[in-house]
């Protein structure tokens, strides 16, 4: 499918002025806490978008106080007898999934404006791919479950994205869906509470801001005994921001998926964004003190990863029954839902175990991403797979993607 010329034009300006702000060209001074591989870094278009495979569910915002969904429309296409893309069981098998555990933990999706559909395209892939009848409550970002707000066709492709791939991972979890007035940062920190007070457990965030000014808080993502997760963006190395780079978030990177005979394999999906949380001026986000990685003194991301290409979706919403998405807000309920399988989200502080747990069970309850990269960095890990530079971690990917619940 390809992206109209009109699309792509204004896509590709916002990249370059998103790379100049985020310290992604080459022969910019490096500002404080930069390293050598950051300095020699410069922006590489992702697939996606340089060869016409996806178009945006969302328009890039770089407006202040405004947020980005991140879900990626590769094929829209009606419902048939076969369904395109990877499913439930796809995911479950990849990852090694315990599905008959996660009853009773609350895993929150908070998205911008209403999918008016959303409970029963849910219905409808839950029924395709057997997982039953879906615990599943929708709420405004004041808890009320009517007076919705106005319908958003892109925001509703991402809503049916988090709940659906939510469902595919842990399908007897619960689902709480908050939806913002608008996607300000404003509203949408005030669902983020908002998920707080209904009880969820889990939240997670399939949206990024780009601008300079954000509006956002730390503080909006970090209520004890709450594990957060946010997408790391769709546009490769470097283009981070709130809330996947404040140390209190779990960032998810991406992955592609493959598999021969039964056998899936997955390497980095170029896309994925991750790095070193600088923007260029210097004012990168502190580095937790469970973070030692050796080429950037602000927080790095990616923590870990998921799945982010190729995945079915149904909406009738907006596109009118299956078709295929891509991004990192996929990726990111995914690895909520492990959160809930795991069944220990309130005692998780942010990504410290992931980055502190020995490096032998890292092998063992994560898969090790070895190949790809969503950028140029000097060759660095911060950007490359399989450099070996610091163990098995790269910035897309993260540590890898689940293999079982024991890492989480």
């Amino acid at each position: 499918m390809k992206l109209p010329i009109k699309l792509l034009i204004p896509l590709a300006a916002a990249l370059t002025a998103a790379a100049c702000n985020s310290g992604g060209l080459s022969n910019v001074p490096g500002g404080p806490g930069q390293s050598t591989a950051q300095t020699q870094s410069r922006h590489v278009t992702p697939d996606w978008l340089a060869f016409n495979q996806a178009k945006p569910a969302c328009p890039m915002v770089k407006e202040a106080n405004k947020a980005t969904c991140l879900a990626l429309i590769q094929k829209e296409h009606t419902a048939g007898p076969a369904v395109s893309g990877w499913g439930p069981v796809d995911i479950q098998t990849r990852y090694n999934l315990p599905i008959t555990q996660g009853s009773g933990q609350i895993v929150g999706i908070v998205d911008a404006y209403d999918n008016p559909n959303a409970a029963t395209d849910l219905k409808q892939y839950r029924t395709n791919f057997g997982l039953g009848t879906a615990s599943f409550f929708k709420y405004n970002q004041k808890g009320q479950q009517s007076n919705y707000p106005r319908g958003s066709t892109g925001w509703g492709v991402e809503i049916d994205l988090d709940i659906q791939m939510v469902s595919a991972a842990c399908p007897l979890c619960t689902i709480y869906l908050v939806e913002a007035n608008s996607n300000s940062t404003s509203d949408l920190q005030a669902a983020e509470a908002e998920a707080v007070t209904l009880g969820a457990h889990i939240i997670s965030n399939s949206w990024i801001c780009y601008a300079s000014s954000c509006g956002t808080s730390e503080s909006s993502f970090n209520t004890p005994g709450v594990a957060y997760l946010a997408a790391s963006g769709d546009f490769g190395y470097n283009f981070n921001g709130p809330p996947e780079w404040f140390p209190s978030v779990i960032s998810i990177g991406g992955t592609v998926l493959s598999k021969s005979g039964s056998t899936y394999s997955e390497t980095v999906w170029n896309g994925a964004g991750g790095g070193c949380s600088n923007n260029g001026s210097g004012a990168g986000q502190t580095k937790p003190s469970w973070q030692h990685d050796p080429s950037c003194t602000y927080r790095t991301d990616s923590d870990v990863s998921a799945v982010a290409w190729n995945l079915a979706e149904y909406d009738t919403y907006g596109y009118g029954g299956w078709f295929t998405v891509g991004g990192t807000s996929a990726a990111s309920p995914i690895n909520a839902a492990v959160f809930g399988l795991a069944g220990n989200a309130s005692s998780v502080n942010a990504a410290k175990n992931f980055w502190t747990l020995k490096q032998h069970k890292k092998k063992k309850y994560l898969h090790y991403i070895s190949s790809g990269n969503d950028g140029s960095c000097g060759g660095s890990y911060l950007c490359t797979a399989g450099t070996n530079q610091y163990h098995t971690y790269s910035g897309p990917a993260g540590w890898g993607t689940p293999n079982g619940v024991k890492a989480y």
